[in-house]
């Protein structure tokens, strides 16, 4: 009934089905605990840039507060007022959490989507939970929790229609998807282009020049991970992003370097076939598709007309390309 287990039998760790009703209560307790600060931390993150979405998350937070005194009230009923230091990583077989460092660089989407999955476990706990206790308050109470979280659904629904009803949501989602664009997708365009195209010329001017398919590809080889290299530096460095709006450096610089190195792999691992036109006629083939694929990026995602971006992509690549084969049959 519980997802996201992590593997049992680690050394120190109880299974969940092990655990008397005071260590369920005590974890129930501590995992509310812990969602809150999530919720918390969502919210901050998005306060400047989505107020209306961390007002939504601020809700959430404030509910699993409440969640959190009633298990304490009847913690201190039934057990006292020392509360057991029992938490997930302390259960072999119970739902984590991601990493804080992570659960802060996600994101608008991707919180709401960790939003929902976390209610759904939460349900799910509360529902196994209830099952397994004896005492009748403390059943009814879990049971009333298990309710209340799979009833979250609805009321972030509810959250979202207060605080992101119409003009708000299309705002923030206008804005996020920009942000993944200028983040994301501009460098890595930019990386794949320049990755794809400025290759093509040394990697088949070496080819047609040789005609040796395993020194075409360490040119190749050469050739993209330095371009790489260098495009995810100068990415990188050229703008910290605070003026610009445009992200972390080093998302930026990781986007541009891979998708850099990426664009020039393509069409150098052909050549490690060692049949010289079998590996050249693929090659050209990977070339190809590679220029298709900016065209359809730039279309997509930087709104380009789809004629202008076939015009400048393919012309320039194939000039390129053109270039390398005249030189190296020269």
């Amino acid at each position: 009934m519980l997802s996201r287990f992590s593997l049992p039998g680690l050394t120190g760790k109880r299974r969940f089905d092990d655990l008397s009703e005071k260590e369920v209560l005590a974890l129930a307790i501590s995992s509310e605990e812990e969602d809150g600060r999530i919720y918390a931390i969502y919210a901050d993150k998005l306060r400047q840039d989505f107020p209306a979405s961390a007002a939504v998350f601020d809700g959430m937070a404030a509910e699993e507060s409440q969640h959190r005194e009633r298990l304490i009230e009847r913690y201190r009923q039934r057990f006292g007022s020392t509360i057991l230091p029992l938490r997930r990583e302390h259960v072999a077989d119970f739902y984590t959490r991601k990493p804080i460092w992570l659960v802060e660089n996600l994101g608008l989407d991707r919180m709401r989507e960790e939003a929902q999955e976390m209610e759904r476990q939460a349900r799910d706990f509360y529902v196994a939970a209830a099952g397994r206790s004896t005492d009748l308050d403390t059943r009814k109470l879990l049971g009333e929790l298990a309710a209340a979280e799979a009833g979250h659904a609805g009321r972030a629904t509810s959250l979202r229609e207060t605080h992101l009803d119409g003009e708000p949501r299309e705002q923030e989602d206008l804005a996020s998807r920009k942000q993944f664009v200028l983040t994301w997708v501009q460098p890595g365009l930019a990386g794949l282009m320049d990755g794809s195209v400025s290759t093509l010329a040394p990697i088949f001017a070496t080819a047609f020049a040789t005609q040796n398919p395993w020194t075409t590809f360490l040119i190749g080889l050469s050739a993209s991970i330095g371009a790489g290299i260098s495009m995810g530096f100068t990415e990188a460095a050229h703008d910290d992003g605070k003026l610009s709006g445009r992200g972390a450096p080093w998302k930026r610089g990781l986007a541009s370097g891979v998708m850099t190195t990426l664009g020039g792999l393509g069409h150098a691992l052909p050549y490690l076939i060692p049949h010289f036109w079998t590996a050249t006629a693929i090659a050209l083939a990977v070339v190809f598709v590679e220029l298709w694929a900016i065209v359809w990026i730039q279309n997509r995602y930087m709104e380009t007309p789809f004629l202008r971006a076939t015009f400048q992509v393919v012309l320039g690549g194939g000039l390129v390309l053109a270039a390398g084969i005249l030189i190296g049959g020269a």
